[in-house]
C-alpha cells in the first residue's frame, strides 16, 4: 500500500490559513483507504464568528483547544461526522476542516461505504470524507503526525489554488462570511461548490 511521509508536528502549529493552504495535495490516510485533499476551510478561535470556538471552551470543541496536529470530529445535522485538523499552539482554537478529497487508494472500499457512487460526488463535501475513511468522533484528539490508524502524510502540492468564502455559515458576522479562507485545488474536479471561488498562486507548504 502506498504511504508517503508523515507530515511534521511542526507543520501544524502555523496560523491556521498557512495550514489550511499547506494541507492542499497531502494525503489522508486511514487503513486501506488514501485520499488526497482538495478542498479546505480554515476556522480561528473566539474572533472567528464562523468558529465552534466562538462561544469559548465547550465539551464538543475541546480538542480545538489542543495544540495542533490533532484531529476533531464532529457530528453535523444529525447525520454527518466531519474531520478538521486542529492548527496552532494550545489554547487558541483553531482548526480546518477537510471539504473534499480525490481517492488515491482503496477506491472499492470508498465506493461501498459511499453507496457505490463514481466520481466527484464520492468525497466532494466533508461528510463524504469522513464516510469514505469510515471516521466518527471516536477519533477525536488523534495526533495525525504520528503512525497510527489515521495518519497525514505528505503529497505533491499543486501549482495553483483556488481561494473564495466560506460556506454554510449564514450565522457568522458580515466579515467572517466574507473572508477568503476556503482553498482547494484549482485543476481539480474533486472540489465543491466552486461558484465564488478564484485561481490565485499556490504558496510553499512550509511558510
Amino acid at each position: 500500500m502506498f504511504r508517503s511521509d508523515l507530515i511534521p508536528s511542526a507543520f501544524f502549529l502555523r496560523p491556521v490559513a498557512a495550514v489550511a493552504q499547506g494541507l492542499l495535495g497531502m494525503h489522508v490516510c486511514h487503513e486501506d483507504v488514501v485520499l488526497r485533499i482538495t478542498e479546505v476551510e480554515a476556522y480561528g478561535g473566539e474572533s472567528d464568528s464562523a468558529s465552534h470556538c466562538r462561544f469559548g471552551r465547550t465539551p464538543r470543541n475541546a480538542p480545538m483547544w489542543e495544540a495542533g496536529g490533532r484531529a476533531y470530529l464532529y457530528f453535523c445535522y444529525g447525520m454527518h461526522h466531519m474531520l478538521n485538523v486542529v492548527t496552532g499552539p494550545a489554547g487558541e482554537g483553531a482548526a480546518v476542516l477537510i471539504r473534499a478529497c480525490e481517492p488515491v487508494e482503496g477506491l472499492e472500499t470508498i465506493r461501498l461505504r459511499r453507496g457505490d457512487h463514481l466520481g466527484p460526488v464520492l468525497l466532494t463535501g466533508p461528510g463524504k470524507v469522513a464516510q469514505a475513511l469510515a471516521l466518527d468522533r471516536s477519533f477525536n484528539h488523534h495526533l495525525l503526525f504520528e503512525p497510527g490508524s489515521l495518519e497525514l502524510r505528505q503529497g505533491d502540492p499543486p501549482a495553483m489554488l483556488l481561494v473564495g468564502p466560506r460556506v454554510g455559515i449564514d450565522f457568522a458576522e458580515p466579515e467572517d462570511r466574507r473572508a477568503n479562507l476556503r482553498f482547494a485545488v484549482a485543476n481539480s474536479p474533486w472540489v465543491s461548490q466552486r461558484g465564488k471561488l478564484q485561481k490565485m498562486l499556490a504558496r510553499p507548504v512550509m511558510e
